[in-house]
């Protein structure tokens, strides 16, 4: 499973650049309730990604009537979310990448979970990633037990780093949210600017990969 490390690094760093959950959490940090709060929207992303996780492997395993070997049909798989990648690149340039979503009401723990658990569903240009790291664990050659801990593990990778706004919160109290709105419009700005340029490089690499196995039989990575 090592293996994987190279491909899916890349990839989770592409995808943890996520400013709407950075925003939802210190919304969350600024409530009544912030360790419980925030630690609830964490905990039902979190769920939720892994939950549709699991989905789109089972969904791709009964497309293609395999788990353990790849065919050509999975290097189309790559391909479209190469594609699908490119335009989210393209689509993104206009600054909507980290367009706002934050809930309009009270926040308390239950609906934070819940919130947090479609947010991940929200936001194309954020998703597309998820779909390639599945889709390089899928090539992989694992068996269906280390496929599903490969993704379980990917998701807890994800969290890591939105779990330190937590621990931030908790240990400096209300000091810390001072500096978490300046992290956030920071991210923000920086993903509007860069997540465009990203999206394109990784898609090119998707599609590149694909079509060299589709043409010749043997994938660049």
């Amino acid at each position: 499973m090592t293996e994987l490390l190279p491909r899916l690094i890349p990839i989770l760093l592409v995808d943890v650049l996520n400013p709407m959950l950075f925003a939802l959490m210190v919304v969350a940090v600024n409530t009544n309730r912030p360790i419980a709060n925030s630690t609830a929207f964490l905990a039902g992303h979190t769920a939720a990604y892994f939950v549709s996780g699991i989905i789109i492997a089972l969904g791709l395993n009964q497309i293609t009537d395999r788990l353990n070997h790849p065919l050509p049909v999975d290097f189309v798989i790559e391909l479209l979310i190469g594609l699908l990648l490119l335009w989210a690149a393209l689509a993104s340039r206009n600054g909507k990448a980290s367009e706002d979503k934050t809930p309009e009401r009270e926040l308390t723990p239950t609906f934070c979970f819940g919130y947090g658990a479609i947010i991940n569903f929200i936001g194309v240009p954020f998703a597309l990633p998820y779909f390639a790291a599945v889709d390089q664990i899928l090539k992989a050659n694992l068996s269906v037990e280390f496929s599903f801990t490969a993704i379980a593990f990917y998701n807890l990778a994800y969290a890591l780093p939105f779990l330190l706004v937590v621990i931030l919160v908790a240990v400096t109290g209300e000091s810390s949210k001072p500096i978490l709105d300046k992290i956030s419009n920071l991210l923000v700005g920086l993903v509007d600017r860069f997540m465009p340029v990203i999206l394109f490089l990784l898609g090119i690499a998707l599609a590149a990969d694909a079509l060299a196995f589709l043409i010749s039989g043997e994938a660049l990575w």
